[in-house]
Order: C-alpha cells, then sequence, then structure tokens
C-alpha cells in the first residue's frame, strides 16, 4: 500500500516538526474525477461533514412544514456550532416547537466551543448543557423528522430507529453508494456513522450542488439546506470557524462543512463541482489548511476571498507567551488544478 503524500506540515523555527498526509477529491455530479490526489477510493467516515445530507429527512418528512422550521432553524440542523447564544436559543426553539426540551436529545452534554461561551456560562454560574453540544440543531431535526413520522422520540439516535433509517437511506440516494453494516460506527454525538469512498462524498456534494441524478423533491430539499447554510453561515459554526468566514466571504457560492478527524466535504455551487479531503491523522488545522489550499486553487477567490483562505492555509502558532514559534501550512500538493 502506498502512503499518501504529504500535504500539510508544522514548522517549528526553522525545521519541519510535522508531516500530515491525506487525500483530497474534486468530482463532478456524474462522478467524473476532475482533480485528485492520494486515495481517494479510501473509505472514511465523514462525520459531522455531511450533515447537510443528514438534514434532508426534514423535507421528506414535512417536518420543516409541519413545525414552522425556517432556514435559521436548517442551517443550525447542519450545523457543528460553538455554543454561542445563538446557538443555544435556536436549538431550544426547535425543540419548543416540536413540544420536547433539551432533556429529549442523544448527543451529550459538553462546554460551549467559543471560549467567551464558555467564559460567561462559567462565569454566571451555569453548566453545559446537550444544547451546547456542537450537534444539537442537528438532533433537535432529528426530533423534528421522529415526530412527524409519529414515532416514539426515544431512542432516535440509535441505528434501527426510523430516524436513523430515513438518514441512512437519504445519504445512499445522494452518494448513490450502498453504506454497510460491515462499515459503521458510532459518531461522537451518538447517531450511527457509515464509511464510504472518498470520491463518494466529492459526488454526492456535487450532486446536491446541481441535482443531477437525484428525484425533483430531494433536488429541491438540497438546494434548500445549501441556501440555509450559506445565508445562515454563523449557525453552522459561529465565532472563528472556518465553515462560518469562508461561506460568509463567498456568499452563496461555497458549501463547506468540517468532521472531526481531519474531514472537509463542500461544494462550489456555481460551478457545480463537490469535493471532500481527509487528513490522514485526524489532525483538523491540517485539515484546514488542505481545505483552505484546494480552494484557492479551484475558487477563483476574489481578493479579499484570497485573504482569507491564505491565512488559513498558512497558520500562525505562537506559544502561551505570544511569540510566533512556527506555522501550520498546506504544501503545494493541496493545491489541486482543474
Amino acid at each position: 500500500m502506498i502512503a499518501n503524500p504529504v500535504l500539510a506540515q508544522s514548522v517549528r523555527g526553522n525545521w519541519v516538526e510535522n508531516r500530515h498526509r491525506g487525500a483530497i477529491c474534486v468530482s463532478d455530479a456524474k462522478g467524473t474525477i476532475l482533480a485528485s490526489v492520494g486515495d481517494v477510493s479510501a473509505e472514511i467516515f465523514p462525520r459531522s461533514a455531511i450533515k447537510a445530507m443528514q438534514a434532508l429527512p426534514i423535507f421528506a418528512t414535512g417536518a420543516n412544514a409541519s413545525f414552522g422550521l425556517g432556514a435559521p432553524a436548517i442551517a443550525l440542523s447542519c450545523a457543528s456550532h460553538n455554543g454561542e447564544p445563538a446557538h443555544t436559543e435556536l436549538a431550544a426553539s426547535m425543540l419548543a416547537a416540536i413540544d420536547l426540551d433539551e432533556t429529549a436529545l442523544e448527543c451529550g452534554a459538553h462546554p460551549p466551543i467559543d471560549p467567551a461561551a464558555r467564559k460567561a456560562l462559567f462565569a454566571q454560574g451555569g453548566k453545559p448543557s446537550q444544547l451546547h453540544n456542537a450537534c444539537s440543531g442537528k438532533h433537535s431535526g432529528m426530533l423534528a423528522v421522529a415526530r412527524a413520522l409519529g414515532e416514539e422520540p426515544k431512542g432516535y439516535s440509535r441505528p434501527g430507529h426510523a430516524v436513523q433509517q430515513r438518514v441512512r437511506r437519504a445519504v445512499e440516494e445522494v452518494l448513490d453508494h450502498p453504506l454497510t453494516e460491515s462499515k459503521c460506527g458510532t459518531d461522537g454525538c451518538s447517531i450511527p456513522t457509515w464509511a464510504a469512498p472518498i470520491h463518494a462524498f466529492a459526488r454526492g456534494f456535487a450532486r446536491m450542488a446541481t441535482g443531477e441524478g437525484l428525484s425533483p423533491e430531494t433536488t429541491k430539499a438540497a438546494g434548500e439546506i445549501f441556501d440555509a447554510a450559506t445565508r445562515h453561515p454563523f449557525l453552522v459554526g459561529g465565532t472563528g470557524s472556518f465553515d462560518t468566514e469562508a461561506m460568509e466571504a463567498f456568499g452563496g457560492r461555497l458549501m463547506l462543512k468540517f468532521g472531526a478527524d481531519g474531514v472537509y466535504c463542500g461544494a462550489l455551487r456555481d460551478s457545480g463541482i463537490g469535493f471532500a479531503l481527509k487528513c490522514d491523522d485526524g489532525s483538523v488545522p491540517a485539515a484546514t489548511a488542505m481545505a483552505a489550499a484546494l480552494l484557492l486553487s479551484i475558487a477563483e477567490p476574489t481578493p479579499q476571498q484570497d485573504e482569507i483562505l491564505e491565512r488559513r492555509a498558512r497558520q500562525r502558532q505562537r506559544n502561551w507567551t505570544g511569540i510566533e514559534v512556527g506555522y501550520l501550512e498546506a504544501t503545494p500538493e493541496a493545491r489541486l488544478s482543474l
């Protein structure tokens, strides 16, 4: 087996300290690989990078219309958010719309990811709740699906529940690739995560961007999901999030979502292409550098967008006294040409 190429590296002083290998695929909706590096046939867990696909049952079951889940709620359903007030308050309102509260969530509690929100919570004597979980929006959307189906909400996160069966079928339709029990795990927020090839995720995002190969209903839903996320990028991440910053800068052109353990998926909507990448060692900062470098080479950025992407493609590293000690940067191999 040939190792994937080094697509990012950490430099301390004048010496390379860490090397991060990975694979990147850019595809059209037909599955034609337009550019790639590394083994894009490798099957990976996409983790939170495919929340846009997992949100499709909200539309297929009519939960969005039945419970008044507008664009902000749909954006939060796609989010790995920072637990800032805008995120937690919206998640709570989504639950209230279906006559549930945070005790129905099965994602677990953790402190807000955003430092300011975390500091404010503890300063007020508060405790982290499941609403602060980065996936509380996705889980609230899934509970709305359970309600729309008339199913018992409890256990909605388990593989055999009707909600997760709907999610699985939706992802399979978009990927045009079967998800099998032999390649299934449990995500950090307790729902199933299914492995598939990197190139399938790139193609899937191109299909969502164009509707090519999808049913009319799924095409419409995919467009609304991408519209919601790109129009409300703060809700998808929050302060300091690359997903938020990049989608804000690109307007509606770019759909972008990271996943735990070094995954990014997305689409350039105006050109109808999708992309997916995986950093082999799971480093999210290294994967972010790879994603930024990829977008620099394929997205035709404006000068303002270029500045944002370059800053993420080469990230300065400082120690606790504020001294700059090095940087993490994408290598030239991550800058693919179409």
